[in-house]
């Protein structure tokens, strides 16, 4: 495995590590459910995807650098699609999404993405 790849994990790993840290925490102090709202699965779902999207994109840049961000745009689709497909129906079955529920899919997403669109922009201009 390549130097960047193991970068990538890593970086991944510390990063979403901090966020969870830091968002149990602010549950914690606000007396909210720590572990409810299926927070531990959307932290590992979205790491998994982002690694193994993240590998894909790395491999593929050489052969199709010019398809790498529409190859990305798609694989965004893939995790919303992987969210409406299992937590969606488990958030809704009460009849509304809370906020909770949305926050502990929405924050890994998002910093995920954060993480996966820096590091692909490194890639893409060829600083990888």
């Amino acid at each position: 495995m390549s130097k960047t790849i193991i970068g990538f994990c890593l970086k991944l790993l510390v990063v979403m590590s901090v966020v969870f840290s830091m968002h149990s925490l602010i549950l914690y102090f606000l007396k909210l459910p720590l572990f409810a709202n299926l927070i531990i699965p959307s932290y590992l779902i979205n790491s998994i995807l982002v690694t193994v999207i993240f590998i894909i994109l790395f491999k593929l840049r050489e052969k199709y650098n010019h398809l790498l961000g529409f190859i990305f745009m798609g694989s965004s689709f893939l995790k919303f699609a992987v969210f409406f497909i299992f937590f969606y129906p488990i958030f809704k079955e009460d009849g509304h999404i809370s906020t909770l529920e949305a926050t502990s899919f929405l924050v890994p997403y998002l910093v995920s993405l954060i993480i996966e669109t820096f590091f692909l922009v490194k890639v893409l201009n060829n600083k990888i």
